[in-house]
């Protein structure tokens, strides 16, 4: 019986032999689906879960960009040291501090949506990452405290990074596994879409206070205002999250009548959570998923977290006109990022993650080059080119990423994976960029950097399989209408021919 867990080791003569057994054999590893296998999605309850998911996403990257585009205002906050690259490489190592906590966070709440499911801790981070943001509007400066400023401003950067070590790989699995599968990727780009409203949302209000606000208000008082915000922001999305089902792909795993893809066997399915077994038996997928969100979180930082740093501390831009420029780009990218994940379903994830990895690969040099000339409008084309390049990768990767994984360890094996590799490359995107241009004393720096995360990029796309339009792995077929369950099954007894 060995022989037939590979189809390419059975031999031919012994099919031909034993005609009714193969058959027999074949039958029982791939059972015919029943309509009551068969997941069909409740319109109004996907775009539900969508809209949180969506909304949770926003109020991590709103913390994360907040901190980012106020990296010169906290260094000089918290780390008075009266030299600005000091200051800034302060605020950066503190920006950072969150993202070494992130993989444990991961660790934790990913196997922990895998056995609770996925509502409960996705409720459980939301509340975290609410409460260390607005305690970080409330640390009193350096001034005040002394060494305890920096001190409560790295615990709380703590909490941030713990809670959202189980938010992004809790929230991509939510909306990949309430969506129907020829639609996975349209509503998985509302995930980026928040991605980018979080930004959108920090960048303009702080735009706003630093044109309403002088210098010293702003040093006084005003850094604390977007931090503040983000309460009420917390309080809405949890309400959202706590108003939702679990997915109907954990409900039938939990009630014992999913089956693993792989047709393990009871013992190995209930274990799977265990944080042992993602590390011994995925570790193949969890490298796939490594090389692609390092290469996707590399540019994905240095766009929409570092450029604003990068204009005005080393081109002397205008640090209010470099945000606004960014503001477009990721504007722009909202315009059409659901197009992009249209394109997804209809094409496959691989050709457009291929198109963003080779755009960062040939476009990252001419672009650095055009925003290195200081004029507006090649600053702006050089930021579109970039902006246009990722856009690929931010309407693809919420709908890949989770397919890479079975059902039964998708939350937690996700959540590893995408977290280190965040945790290694993406939060350190602007200390490394900002020490590579002190080294080498080149603004171009920044640019090698993408270029080099491109080629892994690239190569991790070579290696991933087509998931578009296909069943998640370890889940029933899920479909948005009654007829389409119907035509499934239909599909698998053919009509007879005579």
């Amino acid at each position: 019986m060995a022989a037939t867990d590979n189809d390419e080791s059975v031999d031919p003569a012994a099919v031909r032999r034993h005609r009714v057994l193969f058959r027999a054999i074949e039958k029982r590893r791939h059972p015919k689906l029943r309509r009551s296998d068969i997941t069909v999605t409740d319109d109004a309850a996907v775009k539900r879960a969508t809209k949180a998911a969506a909304l949770g996403n926003a109020m991590e990257w709103y913390d994360f960009g907040i901190y980012s585009y106020l990296a010169s205002t906290i260094g000089r906050v918290f780390f008075p040291s009266g030299n600005d690259t000091a200051q800034l490489l302060g605020s950066f190592a503190t920006f950072a501090v969150a993202f070494l906590v992130r993989p444990l966070g991961g660790m934790v709440f990913g196997p922990l949506g895998d056995k609770v499911g996925r509502k409960r801790i996705l409720s459980l981070t939301m509340i975290m990452m609410a409460v260390g943001t607005f305690a970080i509007g409330l640390v009193p400066s350096h001034a005040a405290i002394g060494l305890w400023a920096p001190a409560l401003l790295i615990f709380f950067r703590l909490v941030q990074g713990f809670s959202t070590g189980g938010e992004y790989g809790g929230a991509s699995t939510f909306i990949a596994e309430y969506a129907p599968d020829k639609r996975r990727g349209f509503f998985g780009s509302f995930l980026e879409l928040g991605t980018l409203a979080g930004y959108v949302g920090a960048s303009g209000l702080v735009v706003l206070l630093q044109t309403l606000l002088s210098d010293d208000q702003m040093l006084s008082w005003g850094w604390r205002v977007p931090f503040l915000v983000a309460a009420p922001l917390g309080l809405i999305g949890l309400y959202l999250r706590l108003k939702l089902d679990e997915t109907p792909a954990f409900q039938k795993l939990e009630g014992g009548r999913a089956k693993a893809s792989e047709a393990a066997d009871a013992v190995e399915t209930s274990a799977a959570s265990d944080l042992g077994k993602i590390f011994t038996r995925y570790w193949r997928p969890l490298l796939l998923c490594l090389a692609l969100v390092a290469a996707y979180n590399i540019t994905d930082y240095m766009l929409l977290s570092y450029m604003p740093t990068y204009l005005s501390d080393e081109l002397d831009y205008g640090t209010n006109h470099g945000l606004l420029i960014l503001v477009v780009v990721m504007v722009v990218q909202m315009l059409l990022i659901n197009q992009v994940g249209r394109l997804s379903d209809r094409f496959g994830r691989k050709p457009l993650l291929m198109t963003g990895m080779l755009g960062f690969l040939f476009l990252s040099l001419p672009s650095f080059w055009l925003i290195r000339q200081g004029n507006v409008v090649l600053i702006t084309l050089g930021l579109l080119l970039m902006g246009l390049s990722l856009l690929p990768m931010l309407g693809t990767m919420s709908a890949a990423l989770p397919a890479i994984f079975p059902t039964q360890v998708r939350y937690g094996s996700l959540s590893v994976a995408y977290n280190l590799a965040t945790s290694v490359f993406g939060g350190t995107t602007p200390l490394v960029i900002t020490a590579l241009i002190s080294t080498f004393d080149s603004t171009l720096m920044p640019a090698y950097y993408a270029t080099g995360a491109a080629v892994i990029g690239v190569i991790a796309v070579l290696c991933m399989r087509e998931t578009a339009n296909k069943p998640l792995a370890g889940s029933p077929p899920s479909v948005a209408t009654e007829a389409e369950a119907r035509e499934l099954v239909r599909a698998q007894s053919p009509q007879p021919k005579f």
